[in-house]
């Protein structure tokens, strides 16, 4: 009888612990929505660095919106050097180099975010990383009531496989439950 009582039990918590996630999860998609209301445009730029290429061209995109602050997670280590520099007036630039890999590239800056009251960002990386991007900011940046628009970079890599995405989906998740990525279980 004490066996079917704790089998009971730890199914009920079980199920009470997946409907609190279900609910807390649901509301991303309004906090988002919500955001847009309040900023349909996009109020920054950030572009997930470690490629000196996309470096480029999220400077070049930054030209084309000179109200617009660009912010670099993690560049390479070559930013410093190059055009991205160059180009970019100082007090526009942000280098921000705390992340680790894609989910601290979100979680490292989401604060910087919501302490200037952004509520819609460009997010901007190579067209073969922008699913597993999409899916961590959807979480990340979502349940922190920040929208964004995805601008591709065009590159010939094929799209990164599905295993990286549901890892750092359960990293997002994780983040948002506990404020840890697990970032130290991914090295």
């Amino acid at each position: 009888m004490g066996h079917k009582l704790q089998h009971q039990k730890h199914r009920f918590s079980c199920l009470a612990i997946s409907g609190l996630i279900l609910v807390l999860v649901s509301v991303i998609p309004i906090r988002s929505a919500i955001a847009l209301k309040i900023a349909p445009f996009p109020q920054a730029i950030l572009t997930l660095g470690g490629d000196i290429y996309r470096e480029i061209s999220a400077a070049n995109f930054a030209k084309m919106y000179p109200n617009l602050d660009l912010w670099i997670s993690s560049g390479s280590n070559l930013t410093p050097r190059q055009e991205v520099i160059k180009t970019i007036p100082p007090h526009q630039l942000h280098l921000d180099r705390r992340a680790v890999d894609t989910v601290t590239n979100f979680t490292s800056l989401v604060a910087d975010f919501k302490t200037r009251k952004f509520h819609h960002i460009y997010l901007i990386t190579d067209d073969y990383h922008m699913r597993r991007a999409k899916a961590i900011a959807t979480f990340v940046l979502g349940s922190q009531g920040i929208a964004f628009t995805p601008v591709s970079i065009p590159t010939n890599k094929p799209v990164e496989s599905w295993l990286p995405l549901l890892r750092d989906v359960g990293r997002a998740l994780l983040w948002i439950f506990t404020r840890h990525t697990g970032a130290s279980l991914h090295q």
